[in-house]
């Protein structure tokens, strides 16, 4: 798309380069020349599975407004209309050896006195990263603290530049199309993989069969879960009715929980015990309200009050178990170094079915006999 090459180009720097727009240079504005394509190398990932071009640097824009703590506004401002910059969105306030010591936003500096001296303004716990700081770590934060400019530094604390808001958006785009194709099955195993819809289909096949080839499996286990119930189920055939609407359920509401948990997991930052405890009571009280609606029904057409209660049990347990599921296994994911994304899809659908069958079964053959 266009509109993503232009932001590519816009942010495309990298630590020790000049900066864009003229090198940094007060006034100066030219266009950045855009490197060739490289060769992706076997080593691009590190250990973690992050792409260099996922990281802060990435985004670095070195031409910035700056300032020390002891200027007045008025000094500022002057300097601000006397030169150019690349990113306008925050003024850095750095100390006498270029250590960012904090950040004034510009809208903040117009309301001030002129005669205010920054020292007096700044946000020293304004958030920061470094220039490995993976790419979503930055944008949560930006959204975390409603910033539109996030700070960069080195190892020492001195200023390298700030990641813009026109980044933040190419980033958050990024890590939005990254997860619908995750949602897919879709593996992370390029750039292209971004793009997978318009990828050759031998590519789409690679990327998308392992996740089905795990389904396979599953279902077949499945198969061999309502075997071993052969005996309620000759008891009673109109226990089997009522498999497909349970599954079903235990899917849409576990989908619900993983479409809040897959990218809420690396944005929140409430404790996990919360989140995961929060979860799970909703999980129950959707399952209650599930099992009070189809109780009367099932009593009503098969004329079974043990059927009824069983389906009702299963109902709450399964929704128990669908938001739990669909919570704690991307957090499981991103806790071993893979991203959260991956627990979505194919893989939580097998987990939340098979112990949704084996809860109905388990529960019928106790209620029911």
């Amino acid at each position: 798309m266009a509109g993503d090459e232009v932001v590519d180009e816009a942010v495309e720097h990298r630590k020790g380069a000049p900066a864009l727009y003229g090198g940094g240079v007060p006034g100066a504005r030219r266009k950045p020349a855009r490197a060739a394509p490289r060769q992706r190398r076997p080593d691009d990932e590190g250990r973690d599975g992050m792409r260099p071009d996922e990281t802060a640097g990435r985004y670095l824009v070195a031409s910035v407004p700056r300032a020390r703590r002891g200027q007045t506004v008025a000094e500022v401002l002057a300097e601000l209309a006397a030169h150019a910059h690349d990113c306008m969105d925050v003024v850095c306030v750095l100390d006498d050896d270029e250590r960012l010591v904090g950040v004034l936003p510009l809208a903040g500096l117009f309301a001030m006195e002129r005669d205010s001296r920054l020292a007096d303004a700044i946000r020293p716990g304004f958030p920061k990263v470094h220039p490995t700081t993976d790419q979503e770590r930055v944008a949560s934060l930006a959204l975390h603290h409603a910033i539109s400019a996030i700070p960069v530094v080195d190892a020492k604390g001195k200023l390298l530049g700030v990641v813009p808001s026109a980044a933040l958006m190419h980033i958050l785009r990024r890590e939005h199309v990254e997860d619908l194709h995750r949602f897919a099955g879709i593996s992370r195993e390029a750039t292209l993989a971004r793009e997978a819809i318009e990828a050759p289909p031998l590519r789409r096949l690679r990327h998308r069969l392992p996740w089905l080839l795990l389904g396979l499996a599953g279902s077949m286990l499945a198969t061999l879960i309502m075997s071993r119930f052969e005996g309620a189920l000759a008891i009673d055939p109109a226990i089997a009715f009522f498999v497909p609407g349970l599954v079903y359920l235990a899917d849409a509401i576990g989908t619900q929980t993983e479409a809040v948990a897959v990218r809420g997991l690396s944005l929140s930052h409430a404790r996990m015990r919360t989140i995961i405890g929060g979860e799970a009571r909703t999980g129950v009280l959707i399952g209650l309200v599930m099992g009070g609606l189809t109780f009367p029904a099932v009593w009503l057409v098969f004329g079974s009050v043990h059927l009824a209660v069983a389906v009702a049990v299963a109902l709450v347990v399964a929704g128990g178990i669908a938001t739990t599921v669909g919570l704690l296994l991307p957090w499981l994911l991103g806790r071993l170094g893979s991203d959260p994304a991956y627990g979505s899809g194919p893989m939580s659908t097998i987990i939340q079915d098979l112990l949704t069958l084996l809860t109905y079964f388990v529960v019928v053959s106790l209620i029911v006999g």
